[in-house]
């Protein structure tokens, strides 16, 4: 993925400029302690938490900056400059508007939106204010993701033929209490869509796009769903896509029902050989033909570091908004597609002591599916699917 260059919209004066952040429990967690190091670097200050309910200093484990429910009101009472939001998923959109009004430059969690319409509602707004976003993919801050671009292009396994990706992860019923949004396609009229593929395992489907250089939202010529759950929530935990590009398919499967939970990867098929990417690992394997196997690590950048670089020097943004126009058309597919088929009971197990449900075989069919770029209907899974073809 080639970064974007930029701003067009002035700099960041001399100085830390005023950072606020949404959503501090949860994820994010992850972004309040980034805050704090950026913090204790001097690359930013950290002026602002907005939660519903206050952290307290336990929580924080110091003395806090100022709170407020109102993230537009601690926008202007702060002065803030930039903002990480890391709220639910039917949030995403009016905080980023929000943002937009006051003028301030974001880093937004992935999923950006539950839709195509809320996103392009959002991104029209970031043009016209104008302010730069970052969406929250870090897999697409590995400097694994450009290097392997490159291995590709310098034709290492030769003429690419698609791109595989496989998440066997495990979540326990407490996974499904957390949040009233939590594994719902729609909530109070608002969609959700926090699913396997939009949400945990999203990941997999944005970088697999990234590397065959797909991640545009024109890139995208048709998707193919196939959507199911064995746990008792709205969303789909157990499920795989298609997706149609001019330069061939990308097919994710994922699922949070996994018999043996592993790290996710995205496998690309070439003519003479492969390249796998452990994507939360910075890992990679290229394996072709008549060389024998290379294993390389990698470093990554962080997000929010580079989104300040883009506002102080214009260095590139790794993932502008429409650096994710293909994950959001994926996004969409599942968010039309007919609502998740139930597996049978006798297609899953519960796990003694967690509680979790674990699908028979999955782990497998999950790895299958990277490996030949097929749906779970054309590897023969028993659970007697149907595909749900949604074209642009």
């Amino acid at each position: 993925m080639t970064a974007t260059t930029g701003p067009a919209y002035g700099r960041l004066p001399a100085g830390p400029p005023p950072v606020v952040l949404a959503g501090a429990r949860g994820h994010g967690r992850l972004h309040l302690a980034n805050l704090r190091r950026l913090h204790g670097e001097g690359r930013l200050r950290l002026a602002g938490i907005c939660e519903p309910v206050p952290l307290t200093e336990q929580e924080y484990g110091g003395e806090l900056p100022p709170q407020s429910a109102d993230f537009g009101a601690l926008l202007a009472a702060t002065g803030a400059r930039a903002a990480v939001v890391c709220t639910p998923i039917p949030t995403h959109a009016e905080l980023a508007l929000t943002a937009a009004r006051h003028g301030v430059h974001l880093l937004l969690e992935k999923p950006p939106a539950p839709s195509w319409a809320e996103f392009r509602r959002m991104t029209d707004a970031f043009a016209e204010a104008p302010v730069a976003c970052q969406i929250g993919f870090q897999s697409l801050g590995s400097h694994a993701v450009p290097a392997i671009r490159r291995m590709i292009d310098e034709g290492a396994i030769g003429e690419v033929m698609g791109v595989g990706g496989a998440g066997a992860w495990a979540r326990d019923p407490a996974y499904y209490r957390r949040a009233r949004w939590a594994g719902r396609r729609r909530l109070d009229g608002a969609d959700v869509v926090d699913g396997v593929l939009t949400n945990p395992l999203a990941h997999a489907v944005a970088t697999g796009l990234a590397l065959l250089g797909t991640a545009y939202a024109d890139d995208v010529t048709g998707v193919e769903t196939e959507l199911l759950r064995a746990n008792d929530i709205e969303a789909d935990d157990t499920s795989c896509v298609r997706v149609t590009t001019p330069r061939g398919p990308v097919t994710v499967a994922a699922t949070l029902c996994a018999e043996c939970p592993d790290e996710p990867y995205v496998l690309v098929h070439g003519t003479r050989g492969r390249i796998t990417f452990w994507y939360k690992q910075d890992r990679v394997l290229l394996q072709r033909a008549g060389h024998g196997p290379r294993e390389s690590r990698f470093g990554r950048t962080d997000l929010l570091a580079n989104l300040l670089d883009h506002l102080t020097d214009g260095t590139g943004l790794l993932v502008p908004p429409a650096a994710t126009g293909a994950f959001m058309r994926v996004v969409e597919a599942i968010r039309r597609a007919p609502d998740p088929a139930p597996l049978p009971a006798t297609a899953w197990r519960t796990e003694p002591g967690t509680g979790r449900r674990v699908v028979t075989g999955v782990d497998a069919l999950v790895a299958a599916a990277a490996d030949t770029l097929q749906l779970y209907s054309e590897l023969g899974a028993p659970w007697g699917l149907t595909r749900e073809a949604n074209t642009r």
